[in-house]
């Protein structure tokens, strides 16, 4: 990724300009997403739910692929030396976020393609021996199952903390130099994958628990959101103004509207009248809460970029 100059506080300039592209934003929303499906997968594997035709482990894992790799491309189109990307794995560097991150994405794609071979389309198993093969070897032991689904989970839970860490780590950005950032983007991947879960869902039991499962999310999110203000707030003056660019700076409308209110609050009464039975489940609520996801990265990444030390406004 590379790193742009921010332009200097300026009434005239539009803050949403002149910021990390698009790529990044997308790249971390499909980065949480693709987690949050990962960690929801392990645990229904764990609860033996593959065993059921209709439940999302039996499909889900192809969508992931599918997600993860346009997030790579959004990614790979950010990257200023696009030739030289290999050489992120010609070495691992421990303290480097990024050289974590292209480690843990290279691992999740064997795990999303053996999790698919649990149950593949029948296309597949009906034309390719192996993967038949290889279907009838997975489902043969408790075992093999218990080690996807750890898999799954850890790899998850790591590829989540990992989209918070890659911007919480930099200390020129403000905005961003929080240790509350990871939680706030994996409780967010978290419920954006049991929104999309729940949309998507067949299973009449699995719809109503990812539906519940979101409800906590969508509070627990809320309440990270308070504690990273708080905390910046009550941190160094940089960090107090870089909170302040929402709470009352320029992101401010944006963010209460369009994060908090129909992404979270919105979605919260949504959904809660949907599980207590006093309105049919509805893909309106899903969809506010993704797009609150997605909105949220564009949001943190261009107030972070805007809240920089270099910045007048922060002098």
């Amino acid at each position: 990724m590379q790193e742009l100059t921010t332009t200097r506080h300026n009434p005239q300039i539009d803050p949403f300009t002149n910021v990390w592209g698009w790529e990044i934003s997308v790249y971390l929303f499909i980065g949480g997403l693709v987690a949050g499906l990962m960690i929801l997968t392990g645990y229904f594997l764990l609860k033996g739910r593959h065993k059921n035709k209709e439940s999302i482990v039996n499909y889900v894992p192809l969508l992931n692929i599918l997600f993860l790799s346009l997030g790579m491309g959004a990614l790979f189109l950010d990257l200023e030396h696009k030739l030289f990307v290999w050489r992120l794995y010609t070495t691992f560097q421990i303290a480097s976020p990024m050289s974590w991150g292209a480690w843990i994405l290279i691992l999740v794609y064997p795990v999303l393609f053996v999790t698919n071979l649990l149950n593949p389309p029948a296309i597949i198993t009906n034309n390719i021996k192996i993967v038949s093969t290889w279907t009838k070897k997975l489902n043969s032991k408790e075992s093999y199952i218990k080690t996807i689904s750890y898999f799954s989970l850890v790899l998850g839970i790591m590829l989540g903390i990992y989209t918070g860490v890659l911007l919480s780590t930099m200390g020129s950005r403000p905005l961003w130099n929080t240790s509350i950032l990871w939680v706030l983007f994996l409780l967010s991947g978290l419920s954006a994958a049991a929104a999309f879960g729940h949309m998507i869902a067949k299973d009449v039991y699995e719809r109503e628990f990812l539906a519940k499962a979101d409800n906590s999310f969508l509070i627990t999110e809320f309440v990270a959101i308070v504690l990273m203000l708080l905390s910046l707030m009550s941190s160094s003056q940089a960090h107090a103004q870089g909170a302040l660019l929402l709470l009352g700076g320029p992101f401010t409308a944006t963010f209460w509207t369009f994060v908090v209110g129909t992404g979270i609050i919105i979605p919260l009464i949504i959904q809660t009248l949907a599980v207590t039975h006093r309105i049919k489940h509805t893909p309106v609520a899903p969809l506010l809460v993704i797009a609150g996801g997605l909105i949220l990265r564009f949001i943190i990444v261009a107030a972070g970029q805007y809240s920089h030390y270099m910045n007048a406004h922060f002098q």
